[in-house]
């Protein structure tokens, strides 16, 4: 198949080394710690093609070269198919909340309708408190939630909140996390807070706990299906490049009301497949240490 390529891009035609194995020098952390130091641009960093040029890189001889390639293809192979998982679990719960719930657009099993504010015991803002690296307490951001609807507590700044202020921005193991501003495309990022450490919110976040006739796991189930998202995209208000959905518009918004036992047995079956799921993201970290391992000794010339 014939292709063209744009103006911000480079063809490397390999000629005395073989393709395979020239990739996966340039998906090694030498490469990226290399053109980290000599690009340069106030906006866009540019890579002038002398970089690459002058990129040192070992060569053994092409049967090796071959030999490494398909190990380090091989690992690659495993790393996907794993990542592949984690998405087929992050399908199968989609497909479980159709099932039991039907797409919310029709209602086919005929659920009670209301808003999520006949659902909610009480919904709270975070603090405004400034983000440090230390601090007394981890301070959940919006970067924190994912647009999947999952945690991520990757990259954690910390703060200090006066005792007699500490219930209001305090989070427990099972609240819903709501992330009511950001840019159009991320804000209403739903997440439940699966963690058993006290932390604190931010300000950019909304704490959401729940009356009797509401699973949480559902209403998050709701608010990240495709018909969730489609609401929250619609209704956020955008000021100066930011979206907002405040937590009246929140409360305000449609949802289904199905039994309070459906509803927990639903978050049960998810709960199951969240086993499997980290089961598979360990699995996931084990190969990415295992390929990244085989390519710092592919560079080093030490997997010969």
């Amino acid at each position: 198949m014939n292709a063209s390529f744009g103006a911000f891009c480079k063809v490397v035609r390999a000629k005395s080394i073989h393709s395979s194995f020239l990739k996966h020098m340039f998906q090694s952390p030498q490469y990226f710690s290399y053109i980290q130091n000599v690009v340069n641009g106030s906006n866009i960093n540019n890579i002038k093609n002398e970089h690459i040029n002058n990129f040192k890189i070992p060569v053994p001889s092409l049967k090796d070269q071959k030999k490494i390639a398909q190990i380090l293809d091989d690992a690659a192979v495993l790393r996907n198919k794993t990542e592949q998982l984690i998405k087929e679990y992050d399908a199968l719960a989609q497909s479980i909340f159709l099932d039991m719930f039907g797409d919310p657009v029709f209602n086919k099993f005929n659920f009670q309708k209301g808003i999520i504010r006949d659902l909610v015991k009480e919904a709270k803002y975070g603090t405004s408190e400034k983000a440090s690296e230390e601090g007394q307490y981890p301070y959940l951001r919006m970067n924190n939630l994912t647009y999947e609807g999952y945690m991520d507590y990757s990259s954690m700044k910390y703060v200090n909140i006066p005792d007699k202020d500490l219930h209001k921005y305090l989070v427990e193991k099972g609240d819903l996390l709501f992330n009511r501003t950001n840019s159009k495309e991320l804000v209403g990022k739903t997440a439940i807070f699966d963690s058993a450490e006290p932390m604190v919110i931010a300000g950019y976040l909304i704490r959401v706990r729940f009356n009797e006739k509401a699973n949480p796991f559902f209403v998050k189930a709701y608010l990240n299906s495709k018909y969730g998202k489609l609401v929250l995209r619609n209704m956020c208000k955008s000021i100066v490049g930011m979206a907002n959905i405040n937590a009246q518009e929140l409360q305000n918004i449609l949802i289904l009301h199905p039994p309070i036992e459906l509803q927990n047995k639903f978050a049960e079956r998810i709960a199951l497949i969240e086993q499997q799921k980290e089961l598979a993201k360990k699995e996931l970290i084990e190969c990415e240490d295992l390929f990244n391992c085989l390519l710092q000794k592919a560079f080093k010339g030490e997997f010969v």
